[in-house]
């Protein structure tokens, strides 16, 4: 097969779909390896890196007319769109049931879209796991950033001083990220509190953290009362494949006092914050909206692209290759994780959230093969 590892277009993107390994693991089963240059170079791969693992170095016009498969990080922008065709499969994050325009430029030319946060096993999302992790954890840096003064925030610390308060964070979600956001903030010394539906996995985060974590079973009322009094919320809700719901209402924002500070991981899917209406960038991230700072920055991985690169290529490299030494179709029919993986596929939605999210017809994959 013919893989193609392009560098991001996103503004500010910095990580690369893969590493020098797993271009060598590649090109030693005999796939040709296309990589456009200074692709990695962000990440601390160079382009010597690539061609020792056997790679060519390519420019991106000439990658998407040659490759088969391509292999990179986010999804596709509207200037790639233009390379969409038949015979194309993409495989990379792609979050597309809150991206019409890409979900059109992928029926339109009927090519084959894989999604990493919907690649599932064991009822886990595997690909999406490291970068959550990231994302939780980068959540409370920077909240802890932005609630400081010179950043129009309450000017206070999280961890708080002898004689002094420390800040209460807000985690809606315990999931993967909502967890790395938890174990960052309580490792700081904030006061901490998590509100998720799942009373099981409340009770696995008291046990992990114990009496330094508050937990609350999400409902209207326990998160109104919890984020009127949050210094910093954390969105981290995930429906997987579909649009994330607006649980934290305009009137909870406007409950919380000036200064404050919102982070939506889930800005991606859509944003579990009703008061998020678009995604920032690394180099201007916040917006405020009645007195409180909304972070919402859909690629926050992206700031550390060395530590996530590897974390990411670490998780995706063995699908890639699969997906590669079977071929497409035979690779998706055989494994049932990749098949859930699968949001579009030769001019149809074969993603029921996608689908839903949408309002649009949903065709089982099965009978498309």
């Amino acid at each position: 097969m013919k893989i193609g590892i392009v560098k991001e277009c996103k503004e500010q993107e910095y990580r690369v779909a893969a590493t020098a390994s797993n271009v060598f693991g590649l090109t030693a089963s005999g796939h040709e390896v296309y990589v456009e240059e200074d692709a990695g170079i962000h990440a601390g791969i160079s382009n010597e890196d690539y061609e020792v693992a056997g790679a060519k170095i390519l420019q991106r016009d000439e990658i998407w007319a040659k490759s088969d498969m391509i292999y990179k990080v986010k999804e596709p922008l509207e200037e790639e769109y233009k390379y969409f065709r038949e015979d194309l499969t993409i495989f990379c994050y792609l979050h597309l049931a809150a991206n019409g325009p890409l979900k059109d430029a992928l029926l339109e030319n009927k090519t084959t879209a894989i999604g990493y946060e919907t690649v599932e096993k064991y009822g886990k999302l595997p690909l999406l796991r490291p970068m959550s992790e990231i994302g939780g954890c980068i959540a409370v840096q920077d909240g802890a950033h932005f609630l400081t003064k010179t950043e129009k925030g309450k000017g206070i610390l999280l961890q708080g001083l002898p004689g002094v308060a420390p800040a209460h964070v807000v985690v809606v979600g315990g999931g993967v990220a909502g967890t790395g956001a938890v174990r960052t903030a309580v490792g700081i010394g904030a006061r901490v509190t998590v509100v998720d539906i799942d009373v099981h996995r409340l009770a696995k985060l008291a046990d992990i953290f114990g009496p330094r974590l508050e937990t609350l079973y999400s409902n209207q009322y326990n998160l109104q009362r919890a984020i009127k009094t949050a210094d910093l919320v954390v969105g981290a809700v995930l429906v997987p494949g579909g649009r994330t719901p607006k649980i934290v209402t305009r009137d909870m924002v406007h409950s919380m006092e000036e200064g404050g500070v919102i982070v939506d991981i889930a800005i991606d899917q859509g944003s579990c914050v009703e008061t998020m209406d678009h995604a920032t960038f690394h180099n201007d991230p916040v917006y405020i909206k009645d007195g409180i700072l909304h972070y919402a920055v859909a690629n926050i991985p992206g700031k550390v692209p060395r530590a996530a690169t590897q974390a990411l290529s670490n998780v995706t490299g063995k699908y890639a290759k699969l997906l590669a030494d079977e071929g497409i179709n035979e690779g998706i029919l055989h494994h049932e994780s990749l098949k859930k993986g699968v949001n579009t596929y030769q001019g149809h939605i074969v993603h029921p959230k996608v689908a839903e999210a949408f309002d649009e017809p949903y065709r089982p994959l099965e009978e498309l093969m």
